[in-house]
């Protein structure tokens, strides 16, 4: 996650490698679009330091209890800290701890990205699973959610392979499992899309039942552009970390197409098809960052990227690097919105579910609850809730207040979720 100084820019379509950038509207109609909304509740601070367990809020998932709606749950990653089961008050109902590492100089288990499979065939019985990025492991693992206790359970298969590397030296290094998105397809079959952090990379895993335990397969691979031909004919190529590549991390399945959208975090939204547990077709570009195109170059001392705004040719979109966190909110079967959260300006895009085309723009501020900023992860359903009848959003908020000091009175770094009705939606369309 790297948070940028966003200037204002001007929107220009752009073909590059064969893709195809869906025009921005004009810098007059973007800004009538912003829309202010207030969260209903939140969830208590996670702290990520050695007092809170090196607990730091990342991605949500909503499970929806299959008879009583009142008892519908939000799962969120903790990244160290594990997994966060709230109820739908927002008040925590389990802590599942994250694993530990294999060895003394190892990697221990650290949760990225949290989604949901759906009626999974389980030991001649149905179930429903939470699946997570373990980034610190490179492994996927999943957890089955008991209806009646309303608690999960560890069900992953004992000797998981590694989603990326070919050795624990290599987990080691922490290009591992990152972004995700599951998919159930036509056949039943359950697939997870998973990004690889610090690269462009991303991976599809066929999830397979071992007796009453968890499991998965490789099945297809690719890799996102990490230079591109700018429309004057210059190169360019998005700053990151010496060594590093421009990684994916907010990941999502449309379930009615199969459509896999991708956030390359300093590039832009992508779409793929995925069919049959593969890819197919060519990644098309959606929205470029409003970065696109600017120069930058990473400096040491300041241990992040330094960006020539002046020189900036005009190329980019509307969202405001890093583009992170994907959910659809779904109205019909092919219709609703695909909302995208702009983490550079604390702001979330909409774009109508079957087109593509922009349709509206909010931000979460202050209300009830603090609003929410530098948000990594959200996720949305449009079913009716208690509390929430236009459905339920969820969105990270990086940047919890009001602080709470530590020993020294510095403020501790909190985090955690706020709990949206989502009706308001149903207008971006």
């Amino acid at each position: 996650m790297r948070r940028l100084l966003i200037p204002a820019l001007a929107v220009t379509p752009l073909l590059v490698a064969g893709t195809t950038v869906v025009a921005a509207p004009a810098a007059a109609h973007r800004a009538g679009l912003l829309t202010s909304v207030r969260a209903v509740t939140e969830t208590p601070s996670l702290f990520d330091d050695g007092a809170g367990g090196d607990a730091d809020a990342d991605d949500p998932a909503i499970w929806l209890h299959p008879t009583d709606r009142a008892r519908s749950l939000v799962v969120l990653t903790a990244k160290n800290g594990g997994l966060r089961v709230y109820d739908l008050a927002a008040r925590e109902r389990q802590a599942v701890p994250a694993p530990p590492a294999p060895g003394p100089a190892d990697e221990a288990g650290r949760f990225n990205n949290v989604d949901l499979v759906t009626n999974f065939r389980l030991a001649g019985r149905t179930v429903d699973l939470a699946v997570v990025t373990d980034r610190g492991r490179d492994q996927l693992r999943f957890y089955r959610i008991d209806p009646v206790t309303r608690s999960l359970t560890d069900v992953t298969a004992a000797r998981v392979p590694y989603a990326f590397s070919a050795d624990q030296a290599e987990v080691n290094e922490q290009r591992t499992a990152y972004g995700l998105g599951v998919h159930t397809g036509p056949d039943g079959v359950s697939y997870a899309v998973v990004s690889r952090r610090s690269t462009p990379e991303v991976g599809v895993f066929r999830i397979v039942a071992q007796g009453d335990r968890v499991g998965y397969l490789p099945v297809d691979r690719l890799a996102l552009p990490s230079t591109f031909t700018l429309p004057d004919g210059r190169p360019w190529s998005p700053c990151a970390d010496p060594g590093d590549g421009p990684q994916v991390e907010g990941t999502v399945v449309d379930p009615a197409t199969g459509t896999v959208y991708l956030a390359q975090e300093t590039v832009g939204l992508w779409r793929v098809s995925l069919r049959g547990g593969r890819f197919a077709g060519t990644p098309q570009v959606v929205e470029h960052t409003r970065e696109f195109g600017i120069p930058a170059v990473f400096d040491v001392e300041e241990d992040d990227c330094v960006v020539d705004y002046a020189a900036d040719p005009g190329f980019g979109g509307r969202i405001a690097a890093d583009v992170e966190g994907l959910t659809i909110y779904r109205t019909g079967r092919f219709t609703g919105a695909l909302v995208v959260s702009s983490q550079g300006d604390d702001t979330f895009y909409t774009y109508d579910r079957r087109s593509n085309r922009p349709t509206g723009r909010f931000a979460v501020v202050d209300g009830p609850v603090d609003g929410a900023q530098e948000c990594d992860g959200a996720a949305v359903v449009s079913t009716p809730l208690p509390g929430y009848p236009g459905g339920l959003l969820v969105v990270h908020d990086g940047q919890n207040t009001p602080t709470v000091p530590d020993g020294d009175g510095e403020p501790r770094p909190a985090t955690n979720v706020k709990f949206l009705d989502a009706g308001f939606l149903r207008a971006t369309r």
